[in-house]
């Protein structure tokens, strides 16, 4: 009888898979099809232009259809991971969730195509059909040896990519585990010896991968349900386990485990037991692989061999090999490179980027999805997390250069570091907006101080900050607490030694800064006894008194606390009549582009001198991301048919701003629906000053500019950059207690920028 916690999953799954609606895909069209004109250009007349193009030149088929994008997953169902010959029908939902898994790491469109077709020839002929379909094709859970059959033919008659993931996939992964295993354990795969359970696809697959990484054939014992593989074995054989046969008489798994340097387990559960474990060599390598129940529990190594290198199948233990680091940017590459084949020097390539990946640093994404676990290179932490969002820009280009190199490229990358950016761009929403402000913050220098120096996500930003700009990070905060988070956090900086470190609790310069506090604060209330207790606890403060003893250039802080708390101490010590909060700007990256909101923190209730500020800091600071400004003064008054009330002060405002030399669209006041749809708005206000959708919106109150932040980034998908200070020439920046490490990333580009670059 299934316990509790099997049947609570149960049950969630089925929700998961029947609600809102059943199944876990949907198609979307990408181009507009709202009026007549459409239509003519979607279907007829106009779609005959591009057939005819693709027909002259079949290359054009990737300009004008989705197919240099879109891969086939295709089953029959006969060898579904952990539930076996369960059919096409059946498999559906699992062929959905490859589909599914394609989007979300890689941005590849997918159809699942299930075939009621066992004869691996005849499945092998439906498949060649497709190829006008589909730039590549997934071939997925056919058992062995049929898969080897149908692989080949396809290949061999296919001009598209034709990858079997169960095999290639695995194999990948598996080659990128073993190879950081072995360097755990400071040993060589020429050196190895290594036994195998399970003779299926994925099984010699892998064998066939360890082989090419240097393991030595002889070295190699594989054992199925018969026992040992050997010279003249008739029961349970193929030529791909025949490939594999030890001497010539049977053998049992415990016969063949004495010595062995790594066990590699793609059969069943409970196939290898702890007495076998301790035949093995020291600090075994065991990969018990078979789902949903490994061939031994880490536990139970763990008795036996507490120096043991485990990894399995599943996700609720280290070290989990997984498909889905390898296959989505393994096609990724291919159809990028538009490749007539996976290879074995793109599969080499993609070991190689996985298992560096691994080595690196931990991205602040991948902690985050993963919150509570040691992500440090070692025994537990031999390859990246599925989340990390580095992989994509990693291993698909290290794929697409081997496709290049090896002579499959039809079109070919030749700047392998832009298709990086274009990767990275495409996983981080903000890469491609942020573009502008990084080369601008590149021609200086800037000294930026973060006042919670303790926070994880400030110690990432941090050491992401020197490996991809030319600032230099000061952290507020005690150094031992720093560098014990920095090690628990797997990143190689150090206090100190990367970056300076302001300790509060004990630095040379108290001194000197509680001086200046108290000078500046003297005549507003503050004792030197005060001044001295802020500086012993209140890091915003003392990262104000550096930037305005010139010992910073910019201040970062508000990773924790409310924001006009932290605002209060940068007013105090960097306002002047020159820098003054104007207002808080925050863009947010929606799917058809960025939307800028303000003022979301700074005024309540602003004034209209104070809302013709906020839009002219809100245009220039457009410009910045590459953007030109068109502004909508946003109410719930609608071009002046409410006489008090907010749109009476936007009134105000913009007559303030008609008084001014601008050089920028606006237009009010408005409801937010006039200002993102010109039709709707023209119909109110035929003639209008604004061209086109706003994407800079100005609101009358606090409450409503931040009611629509919160919306936007809790439901409609939008990526916050931001909050901006508007005001303070780029002395100061308090953000949100929200904000992720690549949020910091992003501000310290912004702090990085010397004012006269968009000022």
């Amino acid at each position: 009888m299934a316990d509790s916690s099997e049947t609570s999953l149960r049950d969630a799954a089925l929700e998961y898979h029947r609600n809102p609606k059943p199944g876990k895909l949907e198609i979307r069209a990408t181009k507009p099809l709202a009026n007549g004109r459409d239509l003519a250009r979607a279907y007829s007349p106009g779609v005959a232009e591009a057939c005819l193009e693709i027909k002259a030149d079949p290359d054009t088929a990737r300009d004008y259809t989705a197919r240099g994008n879109l891969v086939a997953v295709v089953s029959n169902g006969s060898a579904v991971l952990g539930l076996g010959n369960i059919g096409g029908l059946a498999s559906k939902p699992v062929m959905e969730g490859k589909a599914v898994l394609f989007k979300k790491f890689a941005g590849i469109d997918c159809f699942d195509i299930e075939l009621d077709e066992r004869d691996p020839e005849k499945l092998a002929e439906i498949v060649c059909a497709l190829e006008p379909t589909f730039g590549a094709i997934n071939l997925e859970d056919i058992k062995a040896p049929d898969c080897f059959i149908v692989e080949e033919i396809c290949r061999e008659r296919m001009n598209i990519p034709v990858f079997h993931d169960d095999q290639h996939g695995t194999a990948i992964v598996v080659g990128a585990a073993a190879t950081n295993a072995l360097r755990v354990a400071g040993k060589a795969f020429e050196d190895i010896k290594i036994v195998s359970t399970g003779g299926g696809a994925a099984g010699i697959a892998c064998l066939n991968m360890l082989l090419k990484l240097g393991v030595k054939r002889e070295n190699v014992w594989l054992c199925d349900i018969e026992g040992l593989v050997y010279e003249g074995r008739e029961t349970e054989m193929t030529p791909q386990k025949a490939a594999y046969a030890q001497g010539n008489t049977p053998a049992t798994l415990d016969d063949v485990i004495e010595g062995a340097d790594l066990f590699l387990g793609l059969s069943g559960p409970g196939v290898l037991q702890p007495e076998m474990v301790q035949k093995m060599a020291d600090q075994p390598i065991i990969f018990a692989l078979a789902n949903p129940t490994p061939e031994i529990l880490p536990d139970a190594v763990r008795e036996v061999a507490p120096d043991a290198i485990i990894a399995t199948g599943r996700s609720d233990f280290p070290n989990q090999v997984n498909n889905v680091l390898c296959f989505p940017f393994i096609f990724r590459g291919a159809l990028d490179a538009g490749a007539t084949e996976i290879n074995d020097a793109m599969q080499l390539a993609c070991i190689d980027g996985i298992a560096e990946l691994a080595r690196h640093t931990t991205s602040a994404e991948a902690a985050a999805a993963y919150k509570g676990e040691q992500l440090n290179f070692g025994p537990d932490y031999l390859i990246p997390k599925p989340f990390d969002p580095r992989l994509s820009a990693v291993v698909s280009s290290a794929v697409a250069k081997a496709a290049q190199e090896t002579g499959v490229a039809t079109r070919p990358i030749t700047d392998i570091e832009a298709y990086k950016q274009k990767l990275n761009e495409s996983v981080f929403k903000s890469a491609l907006l942020m573009r502008p402000v990084f080369m601008a913050a590149s021609q200086a220098a800037r000294r930026i101080v973060f006042s919670e120096g303790e926070d994880e996500r400030v110690l990432r930003a941090a050491q992401a900050i020197l490996e991809e700009t030319t600032e230099k990070p000061i952290l507020i905060g005690r150094p031992e607490v720093i560098e014990a988070r920095c090690e628990r956090a797997g990143l190689v900086v150090r206090p100190g030694r990367d970056f300076e470190i302001v300790n509060p609790e004990n630095d040379p310069r108290y001194r000197d800064y509680w001086g200046t506090y108290h000078q500046i604060m003297a005549r507003r209330g503050v004792t030197p006894d005060l001044a001295r207790a802020i500086m012993r606890t209140n890091n915003t403060a003392i990262g104000a008194v550096m930037v305005q003893r010139g010992e910073a250039d910019s201040l970062i802080c508000g990773t924790f606390g409310e924001y006009r708390w932290h605002l209060n101490y940068v007013t105090q010590v960097l306002g002047d009549k020159t820098h003054r909060p104007h207002g808080s700007l925050s863009m947010m990256i929606l799917e058809d582009g960025p939307l800028f909101l303000a003022d979301t923190h700074v005024w309540s209730l602003p004034s209209p001198d104070n809302l013709a500020e906020v839009a002219l800091g809100a245009a220039r600071h457009a410009r910045r991301f590459g953007v030109e400004p068109k502004v909508a003064f946003c109410s719930q008054s609608q071009f002046g048919n409410q006489s008090e009330g907010s749109g009476k002060r936007l009134r105000e405002a913009i007559a303030i701003l008609d008084g001014m030399e601008t050089d920028f669209q606006y237009e009010g006041e408005m409801n937010v629906d006039a200002a993102l749809d010109p039709d709707l708005r023209d119909r109110l206000l035929p003639g209008g000053r604004l061209e086109g959708a706003a994407n800079v919106l100005i609101f009358g109150h606090a409450d409503a500019a931040s009611g629509v932040r919160n919306i936007l980034k809790m439901k409609g998908g939008g990526l916050e950059v931001g909050p901006i200070l508007m005001g303070m020439g780029n002395r100061a920046h308090v953000v949100t207690p929200g904000i992720t490490a690549r949020g910091l990333l992003n501000m310290a580009a912004i702090a990085g920028t010397p004012v006269q670059h968009y000022g």
